[in-house]
């Protein structure tokens, strides 16, 4: 199928993928120029998240550049099976957690002691996750003006020339965008029906889970879908080696989500390890038996959900190359993006952790820039974070304790402050906690500030809410040049807002030598 010259508006792209998916057709589509007969000064293998932004980047320095992708879309894995069901399925988790907090009071159903579909929700992702695709592929194709073969496993004859169908490309460099997939560990019965990943959740659940559920992991993955698969009213038992969210580095804060995950039934065994999954005649989970430090124990479930990280998609052609790999498969890259290999680049999930959104994105802007003569390098650092409880948890920069070791004079601004009543106060309150704020305040969110007393820096920032997430984004920009509680308290607030820095800032601004709040 070629599709070059040709206009496709974002309805016939959906059509194109819903097709191609549901008959299993591998014919690529190639969207490639037939008048330029420049040799390509990239192909990326890989039309996600990094190869996409790579390509485009590539292209406006004026390169010409060639996508390669097995699917018939771009976007990779994030809407397709990662992010944006993850994000989809905290929404509801989110949704669920207010209805039964309210159940049966002002205008809500009763939900208390009731169970929900999951398979519904899967059901419904399936049907809607085409639609990101589209708008994807239209505006690479007809807005970014880039070249392109998808619906196809590429085969590389050599670190310049790849094969596709009949065809062959050539091009003077080579740029690994392969991303990642979840860890299948080694567990006894980890292939029986009912156990799942973030992958297989969205693409094989064909039946409603039962009433209890088990989590393997205690990560952002295995925390994450565990929320949402304890909203739906099942009782969820989260598994964990060592300590569950351990990303999340300020002991208070991670307090408050673990409680609040407790409170909503959420249970979790750390320093705990799944030995075997056991099944039935049918070959489905029945149990699964987990050694704790006093006992082995198990519990009935039909559903077991795997949340233990990722590893790199990089077998096959890591060896076909010859690459240099680490951990899990990752290929070792410097900060130019550049393999132990001339001319081969990598770039997003499969050079490894952080597995963000933006690293992969700047890691492809970094090769294309090297690629085309602009010395640069990147690494992830200092970057902000989120995940997803029932709540969105945001942070940056450094924890309390770190701060404390590092810092002389550290000061605490925080919502509750410490005070006789603990959490049961009326503040904070902000997007989507109003409702917690006047029947329930203890649900009502977390936050806090870590301030450098002596030149009034800002150290870190820590929130469990709503609505913060995308302040972060350049909150943690400003933190980075050095912002002040100074800065903050001269900036104008939408109030009420998500959260409160600004102004507790303010209430401390004037005083040279203020105290915690």
């Amino acid at each position: 199928m070629d599709v070059w010259g040709d206009c496709y508006s974002i309805g016939k792209w959906q059509d194109v993928i819903v097709e191609t998916l549901e008959s299993g057709d591998s014919a690529p589509i190639f969207n490639i120029n037939p008048k330029d007969i420049r040799e390509f000064d990239a192909i990326f293998l890989g039309g996600g998240a990094a190869g996409r932004f790579g390509a485009a980047y590539l292209r406006a320095l004026g390169g010409r550049v060639l996508i390669i992708d097995r699917w018939p879309f771009l976007g990779g894995s994030c809407p397709h099976q990662a992010c944006v069901p993850h994000h989809l399925f905290s929404d509801c988790a989110a949704q669920l957690m207010l209805e039964r907090t309210f159940s049966g009071k002002l205008w809500f159903q009763k939900l208390n002691d009731k169970i929900v579909s999951i398979k519904n929700i899967v059901e419904l992702f399936r049907t809607g996750r085409t639609g990101p695709h589209a708008v994807m592929n239209y505006q690479t194709k007809e807005q970014l003006g880039l070249e392109f073969a998808l619906n196809t496993e590429p085969t590389i004859i050599d670190s310049h020339t790849i094969q596709v169908g009949n065809r062959e490309f050539h091009a003077k460099n080579l740029v690994l965008a392969l991303g990642a997939k979840p860890v299948l560990p080694d567990i006894s019965g980890a292939n029986l029906k009912g156990v799942f990943n973030s992958q297989t959740l969205v693409e094989k659940l064909d039946y409603e889970p039962g009433n209890t559920i088990v989590v393997i992991g205690g990560g952002k993955s295995a925390i994450e879908y565990g929320c949402f698969f304890n909203s739906t009213g099942r009782r969820t038992l989260v598994v964990a080696r060592h300590q569950i969210m351990p990303m999340l580095k300020d002991a208070e804060s991670r307090a408050y989500a673990i409680l609040m995950m407790e409170e909503q039934g959420m249970e979790f065994l750390e320093n705990a390890e799944v030995m075997e999954i056991k099944g039935n005649a049918q070959g489905k989970v029945k149990s699964v038996s987990i050694k704790t430090s006093d006992s082995i124990i198990t519990i009935d479930t039909d559903f077991v959900f795997m949340g233990l990280g990722e590893q790199a998609n990089s077998e096959i052609i890591a060896q076909k190359l010859a690459l240099e790999t680490g951990e899990k498969g990752f290929i070792k890259v410097n900060r130019h993006m550049e393999t132990s290999l001339p001319h081969i680049y990598a770039v997003g999930d499969v050079t490894g952790p952080p597995m963000e959104m933006f690293k992969a994105r700047k890691e492809g802007v970094c090769a294309a820039k090297n690629i085309m003569g602009q010395t640069t390098e990147y690494k992830a650092v200092d970057y902000p974070d989120f995940m997803h409880t029932h709540y969105e948890v945001c942070w940056l920069g450094l924890s309390e304790e770190e701060a404390r070791q590092r810092h002389a004079n550290v000061k605490v601004m925080k919502l509750p402050p410490d005070n006789p009543n603990g959490l049961d106060v009326g503040l904070p309150a902000g997007d989507r906690m109003m409702l917690y704020l006047m029947a329930k305040p203890r649900m009502s969110g977390f936050q806090k500030l870590i301030i450098d007393g002596d030149n009034r820096k800002v150290l870190g920032a820590f929130h469990i809410g709503y609505g913060a997430k995308d302040g972060f984004q350049y909150l943690n920009y400003l933190v980075k040049k050095g912002l002040t509680i100074d800065d903050l308290a001269d900036m104008d607030e939408l109030f009420i807002s998500p959260s409160y820095f600004i102004q507790l800032c303010r209430l401390r601004a004037g005083d040279p030598h203020f105290n915690d709040m």
